[in-house]
């Protein structure tokens, strides 16, 4: 009881509108749940409460991340609150219409149609989009600017957020990637819907795999914007491990060792977001690479695991044996503080 009452003591203090979001977007994911229980209606053969509940636990998970995040800034933290406050309410909108369009059965993106639904989902996306992409580099030049945390967390936020401001700037190359022309697909109520734009490219209406639909016959840069909009909690996991670590190894107990292994994770990971999203506009389903892309991933982790390498190397030479109280040896760090 006492952890869960530390840990909700803790949570009142972040960004209040973004902690709100996120309990909104996470009781969606149940919500839609159930929907997917009692109703049977189907889009692209998934059911039409799939989307919002993937979208929900995304949108959600970002949030969160947000409202932690801003209530740790010392500088310009008025300007955090509103530009959390703005994101707040957009993803609210965003997230708000793939449901709308998903209780009617109907495609939220590139829908092109002159029904109601179509209309009101279109103009919700040209109020709602664009905000998430300037508060979110609104908020990565605040972090830029100052220090949240030891080095190790401050590096890992600033490449997650970079990531994910990247991962938004794919997102916007979808409404063009599957081109301009036009087509026509089937909607859950057997209504024909027109259609302009696409998440697949070579193959816009492909088949996709469970759950994430992602095209499996093209390329599809729902991949790439979806690993850059989830780096920041990658690379912040990778933080906590590496404390975690620093209890049992004491090369890790300096911050600025970890710092530097966060910053080899930070590349890595921008690596793997640069050859998905090649990989997605020359038209290849992530399950099936070709060579050129085979030998991109090998040169990342082939990177990744030099770099780490060198890393731990250049500590371990920076430190000395010395002899302890009771002539217990210890291992002190020579490194400059």
């Amino acid at each position: 009881m006492s952890i869960l009452t530390t840990t909700a003591g803790a949570i009142r203090g972040w960004h209040r509108p973004l902690t709100v979001h996120a309990t909104v977007m996470f009781a969606l994911v149940p919500a839609c749940a159930v929907g997917m229980l009692v109703d049977d209606r189907l889009l692209l053969g998934e059911s039409v409460w799939l989307k919002p509940m993937k979208f929900g636990f995304a949108m959600g998970a970002y949030g969160l991340t947000l409202a932690w995040l801003l209530s740790r800034l010392r500088k310009g933290s008025r300007l955090g609150w509103w530009l959390g406050t703005v994101f707040a309410v957009a993803g609210l909108l965003d997230v708000g219409a793939v449901a709308y369009a998903a209780a009617h059965g109907t495609f939220s993106h590139f829908n092109a149609g002159t029904d109601p639904v179509a209309r009101t989902v279109r103009t919700v996306f040209g109020f709602g989009v664009m905000p998430l992409l300037v508060t979110t580099l609104g908020v990565a030049i605040l972090v830029l600017v100052q220090r949240v945390g030891d080095r190790a967390v401050t590096r890992a936020l600033r490449a997650g957020l970079g990531l994910a401001l990247a991962g938004m700037v794919v997102a916007v190359w979808l409404s063009n990637s599957a081109g301009p022309t036009p087509r026509t697909l089937t909607d859950a109520n057997g209504h024909l819907v027109s259609m302009s734009g696409g998440h697949g490219i070579g193959d816009p209406d492909g088949t996709g795999m469970p759950i994430t639909h992602w095209s499996t016959t093209g390329g599809d840069l729902r991949v790439p914007h979806f690993a850059g909009l989830h780096g920041i909690q990658v690379l912040l996991l990778v933080t906590a491990v590496l404390g975690v670590l620093a209890a049992r190894r004491g090369l890790l107990h300096d911050e600025r060792v970890r710092a530097r292994l966060v910053g080899v994770a930070a590349l890595g990971y921008t690596g793997v977001f640069a050859v998905l999203t090649w990989q997605a506009r020359r038209g290849q389903s992530v399950l099936h690479p070709d060579l050129p892309t085979v030998l991109a991933f090998a040169g990342v982790a082939v990177f990744i695991l030099v770099a780490a390498t060198v890393t731990v190397t250049a500590a371990r030479r920076h430190t000395r044996p010395a002899r302890g109280t009771g002539g217990t040896a210890q291992t002190v760090s020579a490194a400059p503080r």
